[in-house]
């Protein structure tokens, strides 16, 4: 498991699934990047949400690849990469798609605090 302060790589339904459940429990923000490995845009925004990950160890970040994770992807509804869905007790709460830096800084300020 990865600690604070990093973005975690999501590899397996199960442990999507018990992310949510201690994000539920925690009652911490969930940001989840869905992307890809030949995604242009994804490559562009990773090492810019690691960033935010650092300074932000109150949020929890999930990196999901879509095509490792396929029956998530498709339960959220992702359609492009990348998306980050912003996740509180399990519910959707927000939502950017694509590689949008300033947008999805105003986002987690907003849902984190």
């Amino acid at each position: 498991m990865a600690e604070e302060g990093q973005v975690i790589g999501v590899h397996t339904v199960d442990a999507w699934k018990e992310q949510l459940e201690k994000g539920k429990a925690s009652k911490k923000l969930i940001v989840v990047d869905f992307t890809a490995s030949w995604c242009g845009p994804c490559r562009f925004i990773a090492p810019i949400l690691a960033e935010i990950a650092k300074k932000l160890t109150h949020v929890t970040f999930l990196k999901v690849d879509v095509d490792e994770l396929k029956t998530v992807s498709e339960e959220w509804g992702i359609e492009a990469m990348p998306t980050f869905l912003f996740l509180k007790d399990g519910e959707l709460v927000d939502k950017v798609v694509g590689a949008k830096k300033e947008e999805l800084q105003l986002k987690i300020d907003k849902h984190a605090a």
